[in-house]
């Protein structure tokens, strides 16, 4: 673990200390750039992984910022019909211009201006689940209740099926 933060993730810190929060953003020496890698880094299961994708609405074209388990891959349908949002994938540059961190870091807190976010009712079974925290080495333990409360999201089943083999 680093001793000092990163720019990036002492932006996520210090967020999270203006709320109040006394979580503590991680830097790991391994990658927490994927779920997976997140998850062997952390020693955790992959579910407890909340990653933050950011998505733009066709219809305004603002960026959404979903956050969904680890394991599961979002379904834009049920997403449309839970929210009437209809996500289109950003490119890195829309992330990084909308949210001010890159893709594989992206924390769901911290960004420049608070964004439409939706989040995965599954990561609400965990006592505990991780999240991005600027970069992709940092990290950072909360709840899903604080969660839900700093980001002021709208929890929905957002999980693709599985497809039949």
């Amino acid at each position: 673990m680093a001793e000092k933060l990163s720019k990036s993730a002492q932006r996520v810190q210090d967020f999270l200390l203006k709320q109040g929060d006394d979580f503590d953003v991680r830097e790991l020496t391994s990658s927490t750039r994927t779920a997976l890698g997140a998850a062997n880094s952390i020693g955790c299961a992959v579910a407890q992984i909340a990653k933050s994708l950011v998505f733009r609405d066709r219809a305004t074209g603002d960026p959404v910022l979903v956050v969904a388990s680890g394991a599961n891959r979002v379904d834009p349908a049920k997403v449309r019909a839970a929210t009437s949002l209809e996500l289109q994938r950003a490119d890195g540059n829309f992330v990084k211009d909308r949210t001010g961190f890159a893709i594989g870091g992206i924390p769901p807190v911290g960004h420049g201006t608070p964004l439409r976010t939706v989040l995965d009712q599954d990561l609400r079974q965990y006592d505990e689940i991780w999240a991005a925290a600027g970069t992709p080495h940092a990290v950072f333990r909360l709840t899903p209740d604080r969660l839900g409360a700093l980001t002021n999201g709208q929890w929905i089943d957002l999980c693709e099926e599985p497809q039949p083999e």
